[in-house]
């Protein structure tokens, strides 16, 4: 476990919980969310917590109804048919998902190229099945960020056996475009390599931007594992529910870590959770927009800082470097002076991230972001 270290948000929560300022502190720390839950979530699983189904182990590999609806979901955003016996997975959650994935398909030693920034529970769980995380910078162009294609292809060394991509991509709201996606996917038949896809916040883009699926892109649905959950782009946390789609030939490897990991996803939430995804989707639209004012709020305020402007997602990166100084002290500071719970960056990737804290807004209303630069100032951060 030497190199299995904590992600910092943990620790800024606790520390945040004893804060006493002229400010209520804002939770900029964690991706909790305030937004509306859809509207299907609590009365279907207050409806199912007395039947059977509820209360069992099985199916291991989740509800076939359940199975369906994630099908029909797919089939929409992919272009492609998941069998719903064969080729999908429930699991609790995105990062149990993730998990599965790289225990079916990473041996120890292998390598696994991850972006930087990325989250920090993606990079240890690398580590955690014995795999060896590399990196891909994004780089700030034109304000926002794009993947280095150059220093992703060279990241790719004998040892690589997968990709492991967010789109949006947390920490820095990065989402990749047509020619990100196109090139990735090259290197991925080129190299015969599997990518493994978080796509759970595919969804909350900004500014209009046009979704686009790696899966669409021809000989990709053989090689790719599609991770989805209903904790961030339905916003349903704590129903814990997620899934992995892929090849048969892959999905029923994926299938035994999980059902040696966690046997059953949760299952008060499996009803609910088949009901949201088989309803109106609106709602999502709506979280997106908000999220976007919420971001906007961020972005208008501390105009004039090293911001790196997200393209979706629900978080975004100050670049406290550029500023002077170390992001581990911008936190301490912030959240002192300012009753700002903000993360350093450090261990969510390499040389980038490390330049870093976070700010997530899906937690705090506009009126309350709104109050960031005089917080700022007071932390000597403006």
């Amino acid at each position: 476990m030497t190199d299995i270290v904590g992600f910092g948000i943990d620790r800024v929560a606790r520390n945040a919980d004893r804060v006493t300022a002229r400010w209520p502190v804002l939770r900029l720390e964690n991706l909790d969310t305030d937004l509306p839950l859809p509207p299907e979530a609590v009365p279907v699983t207050a409806a199912a917590l007395s039947t059977p189904p509820a209360n069992s182990w099985l199916p291991f590999t989740g509800d076939l109804d359940l199975r369906a609806a994630i099908a029909d979901l797919l089939v929409d955003r992919t272009g492609h048919h998941y069998d719903p016996a064969e080729e999908i997975v429930v699991t609790s959650g995105g990062t149990e998902a993730a998990l599965d994935c790289l225990l079916a398909t990473i041996d120890p030693g292998d390598e696994v190229v991850l972006g930087d920034p990325t989250y920090a529970g993606l990079v240890n769980r690398v580590r955690l099945v014995g795999g060896v995380p590399r990196f891909a910078p994004y780089r700030v162009v034109g304000g926002e960020w794009r993947l280095d294609l150059d220093a992703l292809r060279a990241a790719v060394g004998p040892a690589t056996r997968a990709l492991l991509l967010m789109s949006p991509s947390m920490p820095s709201g990065a989402v990749l475009d047509e020619e990100e996606w196109r090139a990735v996917c090259d290197l991925c038949r080129e190299r015969d390599l599997l990518l493994v896809y978080d796509g759970a916040m595919e969804r909350l883009l900004f500014d209009g931007r046009p979704f686009v699926h790696p899966v669409r892109e021809p000989g990709m649905a053989e090689r790719t594992l599609v991770i989805g959950s209903l904790s961030k782009e339905f916003r349903m946390i704590g129903w814990r529910v997620g899934w992995v789609a892929g090849p048969r030939s892959l999905v029923e490897h994926v299938g035994w870590a999980h059902v040696y990991n966690t046997t059953t996803p949760v299952g008060i939430a499996r009803a609910a959770a088949t009901a949201v995804l088989r309803g109106d989707h609106t709602h999502v639209t709506a979280a997106a927009a908000e999220l976007q004012r919420r971001r906007d709020t961020i972005l208008t305020g501390l105009a004039g800082l090293p911001l790196v402007r997200p393209a979706g997602g629900w978080s975004l990166l100050l670049d406290t470097v550029a500023m002077g100084v170390d992001p581990a002290e911008a936190s301490r500071r912030l959240l002192r002076d300012g009753a700002v719970a903000a993360t350093a960056m450090t261990g969510w990737g390499d040389a980038v991230a490390a330049r870093h804290i976070r700010f997530v807004f899906s937690a705090e209303p506009v009126d309350r972001l709104a109050t960031l630069p005089e917080r700022l100032a007071a932390a000597g951060l403006r």
